[in-house]
């Protein structure tokens, strides 16, 4: 089938080691071929194949559009038309029956043949082109190749293809020899453009008005500078659109996966006046765009971003990597010297990343899990992927499938899990497949699944059912042909069940409720567009949405933009209360909430909707339990300083203390930390009838923790009061690990000759010795020193001021009184 090097476009650079390639496929089964784009590596190793190996030739490519311009640019080689010998096929599409010789297909396709038939009779060999763009379809049909090779058909040759030579992982995985083409077909010249002045990225990762107005300008530059056909690169359709807003007067022709085929070839399609062709990463590599000889590359690209905690998906807005800018500047070159106008500085090209992520490394793995546990091989044991899933997403993505009762407990597909992975949809979305049907037909249920599988229609805005109408009406001609086209493919093997008759809306919103259930929503307020979902997210919707007056939704596409607390809605349909807690029935719960708020027991009885609040009323007789639990938790949260401490229970608290510092086992420590971890010890029997924290009894918790039988000393080690000599009982004031303080008139001490101790007679007590006024006139532990050196001080002192108080020569051996002398 390879046409000689006289045929048009058959003379290649990847031509001369066609040889070398087929050669290892014969001797080893398996090779990796690394060609740069135009090389044509996607156009002739095929036919090469087919030559060499009696069976069809399966060519994978990574997108729709790629899949058509290769077989189209293989059956013009050959000189035959579609379907004869060379044909494709993907989701809703075909062309070419049995007697295929190669056949260009989808890789996620292929990967549910392997599934339905993993022998692939009459099959020779399957070429897995641009694996270096590392699609999760591509890593996952590289292990059931390599473990179909192993286990079912040594003679299925394996052949990978790469754009750049980074192909360590994929030689050693497959055991391969690598075969590489020449560098590229002719030089490219690089043109740095950098803005005037910076451009950043967005909230959100929007890209700036500013950032289009300059590649607008830079492709009015090429334009003067060169000839030929100018191919740019923008990281999305409204990047595209507003491109080609800004080269009005120009043959502009936008091209990406959304248009319908005819668009698409229309930009594939040498013909005509000069072309600009705006395009996003779909012809980085995987398609061939002919007659450009330069390139404008804003220097982004869009790829998928999950956020795993919250089940949130979105596409972001990144910078290309250096590879990938590579990829892009190499298609000025494939049929003449080319230029790159790059719109950066080459310094900011210094600091990009070598490669992009890989798709396993950032993506929903949902899907993914379920391929492996449909092929037997749960969480990928025994498969050789070219990288482990990520523990977070792989657990995510396997929690899902076990709600939706796709996986048994061991990690085994059910029969259901079989039917959800032959509809070949995202598992959520087959999920609302099967069980929509009933609720609502199945013409309706794949109506709306084919909808939300594409996100077709989604330039009608938010408003799901006024886009399933839109595209009822056809308003879009290639979304309603795409969305036809699914609709057709889902009703293969999907049973017709008659359903209840519901409204079109609540149907879109049934259907999407099935699918997300987590983002099953009701507004916050009555007049509020902002929401809250049952997976706990906030969302909102734009102002003027016509959803705004829906008190409930059923939400299919939010983004939640880095920094922002509430995703912005993006597609949802209306549903009400009664819906809402039929599709999500798992998730609606009644609880008794016990909590502290300001120092009080809250008792609720809640029923909720996973994050959303249904019904909130008091709870007259809550389980005690609960309650000594909450407020435990509450006063470890809060602090001991929560509690209402009087006087009795600080004493009490400090001659614990005192008694802990200086004797030591077996009296408690009493500190914060060591109070808080024995809440249950010390405070417990109390807490399950406090409803107010006011209400506790401090000083009688705390002898709890008198230890026994030494609590019977416990007033004699750490009195609370001393008698003095004048016959009054004074209170101690004990302060940790610091001996007692008395403070005491000094005339109640007279005769008193020794410093009172405390602690088993371990510890002397502190005297503060007071005058009349009951101001301190001296302090100390040593009283003897005090009446020998420092009484006569103070009677000089003070005698003439308190004349009517006692201010004896001989303290020792006066009477001590706590009265004054009569008035004369």
């Amino acid at each position: 089938m390879l046409p000689d090097s006289s045929t048009p476009g058959a003379e290649l650079p990847v031509r001369a080691v066609l040889p070398a390639t087929v050669d290892a496929v014969r001797s080893r089964g398996a090779a990796v071929l690394v060609a740069p784009p135009g090389s044509g590596k996607t156009s002739l190793l095929p036919l090469a194949l087919a030559d060499a190996l009696d069976g069809t030739i399966l060519v994978a490519e990574p997108r729709r559009m790629a899949t058509r311009a290769a077989a189209a640019r293989l059956a013009t080689l050959v000189g035959e038309p579609l379907g004869q010998r060379i044909g494709y096929a993907m989701r809703g599409e075909r062309s070419g029956g049995s007697g295929l010789r190669v056949e260009v297909v989808t890789t996620g396709l292929l990967v549910r043949r392997l599934q339905q038939d993993p022998e692939l009779p009459g099959v020779a060999a399957i070429v897995i082109d641009e694996c270096h763009e590392r699609h999760l379809d591509a890593d996952l049909l590289l292990a059931f190749g390599i473990d179909i090779r192993a286990n079912l058909r040594a003679d299925l040759a394996l052949v990978a293809t790469s754009a750049t030579p980074d192909t360590v992982k994929l030689s050693r995985v497959l055991d391969a020899e690598v075969i590489t083409a020449s560098a590229a077909l002719f030089d490219v010249a690089v043109e740095w453009t950098p803005p005037p002045v910076p451009v950043p990225l967005l909230p959100g990762g929007r890209v700036d008005p500013r950032l289009l107005d300059h590649v607008a300008a830079v492709v009015e530059r090429a334009l003067t500078e060169n000839e030929g056909d100018i191919l740019v690169f923008v990281p999305g359709e409204a990047e595209i659109n507003g491109v080609t807003r800004r080269l009005a007067g120009q043959n502009v022709l936008p091209l990406f996966g959304r248009q319908s085929r005819a668009e698409q070839d229309r930009a594939l399609t040498a013909s005509g006046p000069r072309r600009i062709v705006v395009t996003t990463s779909v012809a980085e590599s995987s398609l061939t765009v002919p007659g450009v000889r330069v390139v404008v590359d804003s220097g982004l690209a869009r790829e998928p971003r999950t956020d795993q905690s919250r089940g949130l998906g979105a596409l972001v807005t990144c910078r290309v990597s250096k590879s990938s800018a590579d990829q892009r500047a190499g298609r000025a070159g494939r049929e003449a010297p080319g230029r790159v106008y790059r719109c950066w500085s080459a310094t900011d090209h210094a600091h990009l990343d070598d490669h992009p992520a890989p798709e396993i490394a950032i993506a929903d793995l949902a899907g993914f899990a379920l391929d492996l546990a449909a092929w037997g091989a749960p969480s990928g044991a025994g498969l050789a992927l070219l990288d482990a899933p990520p523990a977070v997403a792989m657990t995510a993505a396997t929690e899902l499938l076990h709600r939706l009762d796709a996986l048994d407990d061991a990690g085994r597909i059910t029969e259901r899990g079989r039917r959800m992975a032959a509809v070949g949809a995202h598992p959520r979305l087959a999920r609302a497949l099967l069980d929509g049907t009933p609720r609502v037909g199945a013409d309706r249920a794949r109506e709306i699944v084919a909808m939300l599988s594409d996100d077709a229609g989604r330039d009608f805005g938010d408003d799901l059912p006024a886009r399933w109408r839109a595209l009822r009406r056809g308003t879009d001609r290639g979304a309603t042909a795409r969305w036809r086209e699914e609709t057709k493919r889902l009703g293969r093997g999907t049973p017709f069940d008659r359903a209840d008759h519901v409204p079109d809306d609540l149907a879109a919103g049934i259907v999407v409720g099935l699918a997300y259930p987590d983002r099953i929503a009701r507004a916050r307020a009555a007049d509020s567009t902002t929401y809250q979902m049952s997976g706990g997210t906030g969302a909102a919707l734009d102002p003027q949405s016509p959803l705004r007056t829906s008190p409930w939704l059923a939400i299919a596409v939010a983004v939640r933009a880095p920094g922002r607390a509430d995703a912005r809605i993006r597609s949802a349909a209306p549903i009400d209360e009664a819906t809402a807690r039929d599709l999500a029935g798992d998730l609606v719960s009644t609880t008794d909430q016990i909590r502290w708020e300001n120092g009080r027991i809250s008792t609720r009885r809640v029923e909720s909707l996973g994050a959303i609040v249904l019904n909130d009323a008091p709870l007259p007789n809550p389980d005690p339990l609960l309650v000594q639990a909450a407020i435990r938790d509450g006063i470890r949260r809060s602090g001991l300083s929560i509690l209402r401490w009087s006087d009795a229970a600080r004493a009490l608290r400090e001659r614990l203390a005192f008694c802990h510092a200086h004797l030591g086992d077996p009296w408690p420590a009493v500190d914060d930390n060591t109070l808080l971890d024995s809440l249950d010890q010390w405070l417990g029997p109390d807490l399950g009838t406090a409803r107010d924290l006011n209400q506790l009894d401090l000083t009688a918790a705390l002898r709890r923790l008198l230890p026994w039988p030494a609590a019977a000393h416990f007033d004699e080690l750490a009195p609370e009061r001393l008698q003095v000599p004048s016959g009054s009982s004074v209170r101690l004031t004990y302060q940790g690990l610091e001996p007692p303080i008395l403070a005491v008139k000094l005339q109640e001490i007279f005769g008193w000759t020794s410093t009172p101790t405390v602690a088993d007679s371990r510890v002397p007590v502190v005297l503060h010795l007071l005058s009349p006024a009951r101001r301190p006139v001296a302090i100390t532990s040593d009283l003897t020193s005090f009446w020998r050196q420092g009484y006569p001080q103070v009677r000089a002192d003070l005698r003439a001021r308190y004349p009517r108080h006692p201010w004896p020569e001989d303290p020792l051996t006066a009477t001590p009184t706590k009265r004054v002398k009569p008035r004369s």
